[in-house]
């Protein structure tokens, strides 16, 4: 078995003076550690690019999933994709760049805490974390609107071709559950998704009507489905560490620097997921 650490991040949003210094300042212990980055790096395109690429040129291996903020078609990007277009030529771009997404193979861990499949997934959400009371999309939303409370997906993230995000939720949710199926399984896993795999998290959110952004109930069992040693997700900007059926669930965000000010000492992001301290 080998050493080093696997790491994980999220939520780096490197448009902010802020977060970039934290990004410079992101170093490995040991030249066997890898990195998971759970999405949310940027809005624009070469933002993404450059800071992976940073990132990759320090660690041994990184793993990237997507988060909203990098599917946004922004105002300020050239890169004018939507969709799924976009999301393929993310894709592209980190495959040129040396770093693994959801659409290659699933990398094995070696390091302390392994063997297992390290397991970098793209879900998106449909609008089932809806708040109590409502039972349909179409309700929620009118919901969330009258309170202001309302996810920049709606004017920025385009599903094209899908008719809409929760169609292009459920294509993904079904590949990426047959994939996770044909995992050796004698290993354990390490899932990572941008948006939480169960909806608890989403309990201590100070606005509850902004839970239907943040994933789907269709992935409710697969921590345990898919032998989950560990869960990696961001999106909520609630750093901390849960447990949910006896699986340790991490929530990675850096956030916004307006958030992490307010814990009190400079931000020290990276999370160690598996591996000990050298």
């Amino acid at each position: 078995m080998g050493k080093g650490s696997l790491f994980a991040v999220s939520d780096l949003h490197v448009a902010y003076a802020e977060n970039r210094a934290v990004v410079d300042r992101l170093v490995p212990e040991s030249d066997q550690d890898w990195l998971i980055v759970a999405g949310d790096v940027a809005e624009v395109f070469g933002d993404v690019e450059r800071t992976l690429r940073q990132l990759r040129s320090r660690f041994s291996r990184v793993i990237w999933a997507p988060g909203n903020h990098e599917l946004w078609t922004h105002a300020k990007d050239p890169v004018r994709l939507r969709g799924e277009q976009r999301y393929r030529e993310l894709v592209r771009m980190c495959r040129d760049s040396g770093v693994l997404t959801p659409e290659d193979d699933y990398a094995v861990w070696h390091g302390t805490g392994g063997p297992v499949t390290v397991a970098p997934l793209f879900l998106l959400y449909d609008y089932t974390f809806r708040p109590p009371g409502t039972a349909t999309k179409e309700e929620a939303l009118r919901q969330a609107y009258e309170k202001g409370v309302v996810c920049a997906d709606e004017m920025m993230l385009h599903p094209d071709p899908y008719p809409d995000r929760e169609s292009w939720c459920r294509a993904r949710v079904s590949e990426t559950e047959r994939r996770l199926a044909a995992t050796d399984p004698a290993l354990r896993t390490v899932l990572i998704n941008h948006w939480p795999l169960v909806r608890r998290p989403t309990d201590v959110l100070w606005f509850p009507e902004f839970a239907q952004w943040c994933g789907t109930v269709h992935t409710a069992d697969w921590h345990r489905r898919f032998r989950a040693e560990v869960v990696v997700y961001g999106h909520l900007h609630i750093p901390r560490t849960t447990h949910y059926d006896g699986v340790r669930f991490e929530e990675v965000s850096l956030g916004y620097p307006r958030e992490w000010v307010r814990r009190g000492s400079a931000p020290a992001p990276l999370r160690r997921v598996l591996g000990e301290r050298p």
